[in-house]
């Protein structure tokens, strides 16, 4: 037997042990009324901290009163379709607006908005021979760890990198918010290069160009996009920049951030959340599931092939046999995600601008979100509504941009990179403390046996 199969073999038998060994009764996180997943029994997250830079309601109260079911998103207290509609009504790319809110607590004036984006645009730079030594040398088809190799690998050219004062965390976070749209496209054309064999483009990101320009610019061979499809993909940015101290890739933020170690660790603990598929990843599931959608669906599909399709889903019959309907559902927001909501008006926009197939593709997706709360009702006990979250629309938009499914989760760091940074920046401003849940041992004592008698 060769070594590979002998390890193998020892692996999977210790694989075993931990199997046995490690699994706990599920009765017992009942009996001693541990929250899993730091939420209720009705999905409501445990109250682990404060924060003013933004929260997420699964519904609207005025004096305690539930006055609309729909969800909200606020930001710095503003509600979300109020700050959308400000910088959409007058043909304005919101992305360096909204950051410059979430970080300083107050929307910019014309001035400081212009002088926010000529700073962020002026540290659009990487370190002499980065790309070559960094990007360049270990290409991956998993953008993520190249991301956050390439940012810890940042802290070897920062010689203040363990300050953690507020003036410097806040450099290094305008920094991080600056480049990060670089080294995501890059890593990806390193791979695209070495590992696919096609051409590979290094792009200058220079110019007075939103952020969402930028990354067209850089991804595409020509440089050239149109208005529309940058538009959309600035609110794309602006819908997944922040979305409360709770979900885990912020709240990994908040956790590291207590101990007091450097922003670069910090950040790349955040990326190893958010590349998680129950976070991160889920537009690619949807994208994906979709795509099956379409083989099984015949030529001229109907209200009913579509839910036969879906309830097959449910039963474990179709796509991957999880039993989930991809982009359906949130923790928090029960008959409206607000995001997705918004963003709909722009996949709608940007489909009729790409023609006839992305508009019938457009159609399909929104047959599948009026069609799957139904079916998820009739199938499942659930204890609150059910719709479209932002990352059933997502995917579709990327694909739509020409964008690769490498680059849909790194997408997502790019734009939540302002709120990891201001969530780092406000846990450092108030809390003094480690952050240290109890965790309790449900093991039985048992003695000692000696090597020689076990």
């Amino acid at each position: 037997m060769t070594n590979a199969k002998n390890k193998e073999k020892y692996v999977n038998k210790l694989s075993l042990l931990c199997q046995e060994n490690d699994k706990i009764e599920m009765q017992l996180y009942t009996k001693y009324q541990v929250k899993r997943g730091l939420r209720d029994e009705n999905g409501k997250g445990v109250l682990a901290g404060l924060t003013t830079i933004s929260t997420i309601y699964p519904d609207k109260k005025v004096n305690g009163e539930v006055v609309s079911e729909r969800g909200e998103l606020r930001y710095r207290g503003i509600d979300i379709n109020e700050l959308v509609e400000g910088f959409v009504s007058q043909n304005r790319y919101g992305f360096e607006e909204v950051a410059y809110l979430l970080l300083f607590g107050n929307l910019p004036s014309a001035s400081e908005l212009k002088q926010f984006k000529a700073e962020l645009n002026a540290r659009r730079t990487l370190p002499t021979n980065f790309v070559r030594d960094v990007i360049m040398k270990a290409p991956s088809a998993n953008i993520m760890n190249s991301l956050a190799r390439s940012i810890l690998t940042l802290a070897s050219y920062d010689e203040k990198a363990d300050d953690i004062s507020i003036e410097n965390v806040l450099d290094q976070s305008l920094m991080l918010i600056s480049v990060f749209p670089m080294i995501g496209i890059y890593a990806y054309h390193a791979y695209n290069h070495y590992d696919q064999g096609e051409s590979m483009y290094i792009h200058n990101p220079k110019g007075d160009l939103s952020t969402a320009e930028v990354i067209l610019k850089m991804l595409r061979p020509d440089q050239k996009y149109t208005k529309q499809e940058a538009q959309t993909l600035d609110m794309a940015l602006v819908l997944h920049m922040e979305h409360g101290g709770g979900n885990n890739s912020t709240f990994t933020t908040r956790v590291v951030t207590s101990s007091g170690t450097d922003t670069y660790s910090t950040i790349a603990a955040a990326l190893g959340s958010l590349k998680g598929p129950k976070h991160g990843g889920a537009n690619i599931k949807v994208t994906k599931m979709m795509a099956d959608m379409k083989e099984h669906l015949p030529k001229d599909y109907t209200e009913e092939d579509v839910r036969n399709y879906l309830t097959a889903v449910l039963n474990k019959q179709a796509f991957d046999h999880k039993g989930l309907i991809y982009g359906m559902g949130h923790a928090i927001y029960s008959n409206n995600d607000p995001r997705a909501s918004i963003f709909k008006r722009y996949v709608s926009k940007l489909a009729e601008e790409k023609g006839s197939a992305a508009s019938k593709e457009f159609e399909l997706y929104s047959m599948v979100e009026r069609i799957a709360p139904e079916v998820i009702a009739q199938k499942r006990k659930i204890y609150k509504g059910v719709s479209a979250n932002i990352d059933f629309f997502s995917g579709f938009v990327y694909d739509m941009l020409g964008l690769p499914q490498e680059l849909y989760t790194p997408i997502f760091a790019i734009a939540r990179i302002v709120g990891w940074s201001a969530h780092r920046i406000e846990e450092l401003v108030n809390t003094q403390k480690i952050i240290r849940p109890a965790y309790m041992e449900v093991t039985e004592d048992i003695e000692y046996v000696d090597l020689d008698e076990r």
